[in-house]
């Protein structure tokens, strides 16, 4: 007797694993429909607010993780620079600035082409590496914008690593 296997031409929503994630972390978050999730996670320096989208079409997932920080209309010049810098140095995502509003948000995708199943711990790593990210670089932005230092100086003055104990 032949085997029937059926033919699934549908590819799973990874979106799910991130939702089960955000809910063992305890983040509050916001389904927005099958294509969309929205948390909001305590930082260091204050609330981080990352969306993630699912494109069914290009099998591709879209991170953004932003601060509750805004940049002035005057100080983006500089941010924008600063930006460029820090981008030199990431080897995933990057950050932007949204010239419309003013925020700063960090980026990153994830592409399943053929049917590729994502994995929970890819998931993690990928929201890890966006809250350590926006984390690590989140005093470069606050001394361009609230200290008025130029992107050099903001970059120098945050990267200086701290060795013994006082």
């Amino acid at each position: 007797m032949p085997v029937i296997v059926p033919i699934i031409d549908e590819t799973a929503n990874p979106l799910d694993l991130f939702e089960a994630i955000a809910r063992r972390r305890r983040w509050t978050m916001k389904r927005g429909g099958d294509d969309e999730i929205s948390l909001l996670m305590a930082g260091s320096w204050g609330n981080l607010h990352m969306c993630l989208n699912w494109r069914e079409d290009v099998e591709g997932l879209h991170l953004a993780c932003g601060f509750d920080t805004k940049v002035s209309a005057r100080r983006r010049e500089e941010i924008s620079r600063l930006i460029c810098l820090i981008n030199e140095q990431l080897l995933f995502g990057h950050f932007d600035l949204w010239q419309r509003d003013g925020t700063v948000m960090f980026r990153n995708g994830l592409l399943l082409c053929g049917g590729a199943e994502v994995k929970e711990l890819q998931c993690e790593t990928l929201m890890e590496l966006a809250v350590e990210t926006c984390e690590r670089f989140h005093p470069c932005f606050q001394f361009v914008i609230r200290d008025g230092k130029s992107a050099e100086e903001a970059l120098e003055a945050s990267l200086l690593e701290t060795r013994g104990e006082a």
